[in-house]
């Protein structure tokens, strides 16, 4: 086996011609990027496997087929998926950049058999990247993991490629080598998790000496990656267990923390570690040792460090050894810390090590620091969750609680918010209207989300719906609600401007904020046709068109573009009329659909929804509304951005 580490610009290996030979994929520097980049090797290797790019066994071919789990490229693909997890978690703890993953077929030449080339490149390249503690006082620190061990162990060779602003690991696996599988009986999957584990196994764990020197050297390195790996968690138990990973065992042989309650309430596991009066439940736990983990955590439960409001944000606190006070070969020293940020105590990190009397000047300092930022996370991931648990509030009373059943016509409505946490600006109802068996129905998409969106949806429904009751037809009610909101927006600007005035001009918006909408509106009547049915008058006011589909596949438009409501004054809406016959289906959605995004297209390029509507004649309105959402959730890679609204009509 070779092993080496270069420094190059230039390619390692000549790249194949065919293009379908390379993959390579963004991920972001957080803790999903592990995950995600095993799954995208396992896609790739797939892919080209299926493209028979890569060459199955002699036994597949003479037999038909091997034992699963024990192909060429099953093995092939573990050992890569092993390489990759391991480089792209090294990436994300050490850089805290976007990391780039690369993986690259590459034919026989020049003696060289064919092989796997997977490239992890992260834009950290200052950071130097070791495979082995170089001395006696280095050994005893853990900073840069064991990934590097794993990847000498299975690679046939790799290396480090240094480029301006971007550093690179690479490994190559010989493909050739894996042309034989193993026969059936072979447990080639348990030995490979035996070599793994092996390769990975703990070292003996040594005395714990602090290494003053690695804290001024990489202080302000790990600070940077603590911040940057902890900014963008919006969950406060995701934060106190990156926390955790991050100081143990670098810092530390095992740590703790609690978080405090919001509400003063006791929790699970709480104690007073925050003062008297503060409830707080014991949130993470790690230790060097995992099988000690739970021990641990049942002490600490029973034990937690007792800290008074007057130490609050002064430092590092010394704790008594959590046990029975008996002196044991593993004492040490516990300073525990309280997390507070703009003032508010938020909880306690407790951090110890192993056979010291105390813990140096100079690692206090540096922990106390981490605290901060800490801090500072679990506020902001608070502060999100506020946020989120408001829209969700928001969201709830701004929808009706129930849709109604229109004699005569199935519906079936699919509403989906995005997943920022923020209330979104789509609505929907279906209400009757008087006498007559008069039925109307909405969907509509208000500019923006979060509260400014809220407001005007919380304005929007009603006024429609006693517009409606009132008798106003389709046209006239759209005409009154473009009024109401250009009134409604007047009245804001003549706020703000009183704002400006009083604050002198300074730290108030210049203009006011527009307050416009997409709506699609209509009403049902029973049809005066024999046969059953309904009759349909809508308007579209800048939505989505609405489509009908015929029961032979014939897909029409429904309805005629026009401006958005609270745009423009003096607007005269036009609505169209028609009749939805047995079997007709009406479909009607909000941007979500058209405008999702795969790359630069969108859902609805070249008229994408009316072909795939035309393929659901014959379903039911359900099956035609669960048919269309599986569709727009294919067409990207990624969940969908924006809130998802569709309402199915169908004539029965």
């Amino acid at each position: 086996m070779q092993r080496e580490t270069v420094h190059r610009t230039t390619p390692l290996y000549p790249l194949r011609d065919d293009a379908r030979s390379v993959a390579r994929t963004s991920l972001p520097g957080n803790p999903l990027a592990p995950s995600a980049a095993r799954r995208f090797v396992r896609a790739a290797i797939a892919d080209w496997t299926n493209l028979g790019m890569l060459a199955t066994c002699a036994f597949c071919r003479g037999s038909g087929g091997c034992p699963p789990g024990s192909h060429s490229t099953d093995r092939l693909a573990d050992d890569a998926v092993l390489i990759v997890n391991e480089l792209v978690t090294n990436a994300v703890v050490h850089a805290g950049t976007t990391v780039e993953l690369l993986c690259r077929l590459e034919e026989s030449a020049d003696g060289e058999p064919a092989a796997l080339v997977l490239e992890v490149s992260d834009h950290h390249p200052a950071r130097a990247v070791r495979n082995e503690p170089h001395g006696p006082e280095e050994r005893g620190t853990p900073e840069y993991g064991r990934g590097l061990h794993l990847v000498a162990a299975l690679a046939e060779r790799w290396g480090i490629t240094y480029r301006p602003g971007l550093k690179t690991i690479w490994a190559r696996l010989p493909v050739d080598g894996w042309d034989t599988c193993p026969l059936p009986g072979a447990e080639p999957a348990l030995q490979r998790g035996l070599r793994a584990a092996e390769i990975l196994a703990p070292s003996p764990r040594r005395t714990v000496r602090e290494d003053s020197d690695w804290i001024s050297r990489g202080a302000l390195s790990f600070l940077a990656e603590a911040s940057d790996l902890l900014a963008g968690q919006l969950d406060e138990d995701m934060v106190a267990a990156l926390a955790g990973q991050l100081l143990v065992p670098r810092l530390a042989d095992w740590c703790a923390i609690w978080l405090d309650s919001e509400s003063g309430r006791p929790g699970s596991g709480w104690g007073t570690g925050g003062g008297a009066g503060t409830a707080q439940r014991l949130a993470r736990v790690w230790h060097s040792d995992e099988s000690l983990t739970e021990q641990l955590r049942e002490t600490l439960d029973k034990e937690p460090p007792l800290l008074l409001p007057e130490t609050a944000g002064n430092g590092p606190v010394p704790i008594r050894w959590p046990g029975d006070g008996q002196p044991g070969a593993d004492e040490g020293t516990a300073v525990a810390y309280r997390l507070v940020a703009g003032g508010r105590g938020l909880g306690t990190l407790l951090i110890a090590r192993y056979g010291l009397a105390r813990v140096p000047d100079e690692a206090t300092a540096l922990i106390a620091d981490f605290a901060r930022r800490v801090a500072l996370a679990i506020s902001a991931a608070r502060q999100y969750t506020r946020q989120a648990t408001i829209s969700r509030v928001l969201q709830r009373g701004l929808l009706p609680g129930k849709v109604g059943q229109i004699p005569g016509v199935d519906r079936f409505l699919v509403y989906e918010p995005s997943d920022d946490g923020v209330a979104g600006g789509d609505f929907y109802d279906i209400f009757p209207a008087g006498s007559g068996g008069r039925w109307c129905f909405m969907l509509g998409d208000v500019q923006g989300s979060g509260p400014e969106a809220a407001v005007v949806t919380g304005l929007a429904r009603p006024w429609l719906r006693l517009l409606a009751r009132e008798g106003y037809q389709v046209g006239q009610v759209l005409d009154r609600l473009n009024g109401l909101l250009l009134d409604d927006a007047m009245e804001a600007a003549e706020s703000a401007a009183l704002m400006v005035a009083a604050a002198g001009g300074q730290g108030v918006p210049e203009g006011p904020q527009a307050r416009f909408l997409s709506l699609l509106y209509g009403e049902l009547v029973p049809s005066p046709r024999v046969g059953g049915g309904v009759r349909c008058t809508l308007a579209s006011a800048g939505h989505p068109l609405p489509l009908l589909l015929r029961p032979d596949g014939r897909v029409l438009t429904a309805a005629e573009s026009q401006v958005l409501l609270g745009v423009v004054e003096d607007v005269a809406y036009q609505s169209q009329t028609f009749d939805l016959e047995p079997g007709d289906t009406l479909l009607c959605v909000t941007d979500g659909v058209t405008e999702r995004r795969s790359g630069s297209r969108m859902f609805d390029d070249e008229d994408g929804l009316a072909r795939v509507l035309a393929g659901c004649a014959g379903l039911t309105a359900q099956g035609v509304a669960e048919r269309i959402k599986q569709v727009v959730y294919e067409f990207g890679e990624t969940p969908p951005e924006d809130d998802l609204a569709l309402l199915v009509l169908q004539a029965r």
